[in-house]
């Protein structure tokens, strides 16, 4: 066992077994024993690799999608530029740089990081070499004001929890000991959900496994009652569900756990795995809708770069470049849209959440406006 399973074994001895959530919470945000508390896991030597990570294009097209926003808004004389969960600082940080092409953009932009790691702040001061910025621990620190926001790989590691339909009724999946002492998955009957989560799950077959992210979805309802109360738009990206070959609509079991590269089992080796589950677009953006903004999406990431300009952005890299780095360009561009098993392009989404009155926003047709109300 690792020491993080060691005291959630503890834990759970305790007082009983506990939630999906709450064991998620414990692997990835234990003050001393967490996964981000200790772990170093961006980049080829961590444990995984995101786009910004891959190549510089994905963070200049979102610094140039913020632009046109900002445009799109009227040019504000002052508004925040904020961005969930920065990693390392390396997207904001090629964002902010491809967006001195538009004049006015960077003096009315307040920059904003959504970070409560003390370590990682110190990363992404260094890596914005001197742009001025504040950090803040939550959303509901961001300061007053019209707001552009970013979101990459950010909902996926927020705790999920689990609920299944019996034949007695539905049961929340928990983690408890076996009896060997290790950490194993069980159900607890006579789970209660809300009214429109309930219904779904009794209309899904026996056995079906409903995934709800509380704290994605309180995310979303604040920043859609703050992009209809002071104007502005946010654009989320992550995992999402493919469709056909995947459940959708957040039923299914989509736990993961990445270690080294590898996909690992998530009982076994807490606090040293990255833990993520595929985010519900649709739930996010009914909870954002129903707070007052408009929502665009969900759409592949592959779809999203390619109208931003991915292509010509990548042309344009290897116009002066020799041949190694040429190859090196088309392979990130082949990673970032492609619609491969090993590529980003479809089995990462997009979602735009907008101000009411904003009826269109770049990388989104019209016609993929989500629907304001749940089916």
């Amino acid at each position: 066992m690792t020491p993080l399973a060691e005291a959630i074994a503890r834990r759970i001895a305790e007082g009983g077994p506990m939630t999906v959530a709450d064991y998620m919470e414990q692997c990835l945000f234990h003050p001393t024993l967490g996964y981000y508390t200790t772990h170093e896991p961006f980049g080829a030597a961590g444990d995984f690799v995101t786009a910004p990570e891959i190549s510089q294009m994905f963070g200049e097209l979102l610094g140039l999608w913020a632009a046109d926003t900002w445009m799109r808004l009227g040019t504000p004389a002052s508004f925040v530029l904020a961005e969930l969960g920065p990693g390392r600082g390396t997207m904001m940080a090629d964002a902010l740089r491809a967006a001195r092409v538009v004049p006015g953009f960077l003096r009315a932009a307040h920059v904003v990081l959504v970070e409560a790691s003390p370590r990682l702040r110190d990363k992404q001061a260094e890596k914005l070499n001197g742009q001025s910025a504040e950090w803040v621990g939550s959303v509901e620190e961001l300061p007053a004001g019209p707001l552009i926001l970013l979101a990459n790989e950010f909902f996926d590691a927020l705790p999920i929890r689990q609920f299944v339909r019996t034949p007695e009724g539905i049961a929340e999946r928990m983690v408890g000991l076996g009896e060997d002492g290790a950490l194993v998955f069980g159900l607890r009957p006579g789970a209660r959900l809300d009214a429109h989560a309930e219904a779904r799950l009794r209309a899904a077959p026996s056995g079906a496994l409903l995934e709800i992210c509380p704290a994605g979805l309180a995310i979303a309802e604040k920043l859609g009652a703050r992009l209809a109360a002071t104007g502005g738009a946010a654009l989320f990206i992550d995992y999402g569900h493919r469709g056909e070959r995947e459940p959708a609509g957040g039923f299914g079991d989509t736990l993961q756990a990445l270690r080294a590269h590898a996909y690992d089992d998530v009982l076994a080796h807490p606090g040293e795995a990255d833990l993520t589950a595929h985010v519900d677009f649709a739930a996010l953006a009914h909870a954002a809708a129903a707070a007052g903004a408009r929502a665009f999406g969900p759409i592949g990431q592959g779809a999203l770069l390619e109208r931003l300009g991915l292509d010509a952005r990548a042309e344009r890299l290897k116009r002066d470049a020799d041949a190694s780095t040429r190859a090196t360009i088309d392979a990130a561009r082949a990673r970032l849209a492609g619609t491969g098993a090993a590529e980003m392009g479809t089995l990462f989404k997009a979602l735009a959440l907008v101000h009411p009155e904003l009826d269109s926003i770049a990388g989104f047709a019209p016609d993929e406006e989500f629907p304001r109300t749940p089916a």
